[in-house]
């Protein structure tokens, strides 16, 4: 297993070490199935904010809650070493509950990360970030892609004649 990947009681130690080192962590969290340049572009946007990025990722239980149950295509596992081998990615920490709202009370970040089509009324632990002085951020998205629209377009493609 990669060393990025660390269980949710290991990242709490990781996280206080660098923040006592004066750096700057950041967190964001998905579910980042089918991994495409709309994740990668948001990932690397993230973790231009700060020192270090936190990313908490849906185990597949939880992707199975948010999706539904013909979700997620690739196992957690295999997401995880994905996220992992980013080197915008400083930690992948995997939760099972539908939302990263207890995550979030133990990484602490400095910087909550979202994505531009979340309200900011809408984005958990905001008001947990903010009430100590955290600040929360939302990132734009690469227009038109996502991976419902991806496991669509495959469907269509290999669903239709073959000619």
């Amino acid at each position: 297993m990669n060393s990025k990947i660390i269980s949710r009681s290991g990242v709490a130690p990781v996280v206080s070490e660098l923040k006592r080192q004066g750096k700057k962590i950041v967190f964001t969290n998905g579910c980042f199935d089918l991994l495409h340049v709309g994740h990668v572009s948001y990932l690397q946007e993230a973790a231009s904010l700060g020192d270090c990025l936190v990313v908490g990722l849906n185990d597949d239980q939880s992707v199975r809650m948010i999706k539904g149950p013909k979700r997620p295509l690739i196992s957690e596992d295999q997401r995880a070493e994905v996220l992992a081998a980013l080197a915008c990615i400083g930690y992948v920490v995997l939760f099972s509950e539908a939302d990263p709202y207890e995550l979030i009370k133990v990484v602490r970040p400095d910087i909550l990360v979202k994505g531009a089509d979340w309200s900011p009324d809408k984005i958990i632990g905001a008001d947990l970030v903010e009430s100590y002085g955290g600040k929360v951020c939302r990132v734009d998205l690469v227009p038109q892609i996502s991976t419902s629209e991806i496991i669509d377009r495959i469907i269509s493609r290999y669903t239709g004649p073959t000619v």
